[in-house]
């Protein structure tokens, strides 16, 4: 079968490690793990991308080369199926979910990530599996403090992740490329019971 893997972010490097980007640093780590063979510039898809195999399935991972509200488009030249889309999966980050926390889910809203909606635009359904990546500050208890206004909110996710988050992504990341590994060979829900539980 044939999966599309697709890290939400900015191109550019001024976007390179903020918050926002925390989908395509997860999948650009996922493809050196499984040594894909790097990325390459993909007009059709107006992204960088890679294929390789997991298991006996082909995999094609994209890094959308447009800005985050017009992801879509690097997504519907690979997706043009319903069917297809269920093999889609969405890495991205989430500020309802408290940073260093993954969560996997299917067939759900935007949750008013512009990535997203802009996907669910171009494939017109939301019927595809996400990994969403919490980026949310927490109080020390484990709260979430999201900022509140959209504009400070914005500000924070266009902020870069601090020294000590950027060493703690190296775990998250490593448990984001389990949880692709496994939603590719033992299917979405064993996935999604796994690393949900965790």
């Amino acid at each position: 079968m044939k999966f599309v893997i697709v890290g939400l972010g900015n191109p550019g490097e001024e976007y390179e490690h903020t918050r926002h980007n925390a989908g395509r640093l997860a999948v650009d780590a996922f493809e050196k793990v499984n040594e894909f063979g790097g990325f390459q510039v993909d007009k059709k898809t107006k992204s960088d991308s890679s294929k390789g195999s997991i298991g006996k399935h082909t995999a094609t991972l994209l890094l959308p080369n447009t800005f985050m509200n017009k992801s879509g488009s690097a997504v519907k030249e690979l997706v043009t199926s319903i069917k297809a889309a269920e093999r889609l999966v969405v890495v991205y980050d989430d500020i309802d979910l408290p940073f260093g926390k993954i969560k996997l889910a299917f067939g759900r809203g935007s949750g008013g990530h512009k990535g997203v909606e802009s996907i669910i635009r171009a494939v017109k359904t939301k019927d595809f599996i996400r990994i969403r990546i919490g980026v949310a500050p927490t109080t020390p208890s484990g709260k979430i403090k999201k900022p509140s206004g959209e504009q400070k909110v914005y500000d924070y996710l266009l902020g870069e992740f601090k020294k000590k988050e950027m060493d703690e992504l190296k775990k998250i990341f490593k448990t984001t490329s389990e949880a692709l590994t496994s939603i590719v060979i033992d299917g979405r829900a064993k996935a999604t019971n796994t690393f949900n539980t965790k």
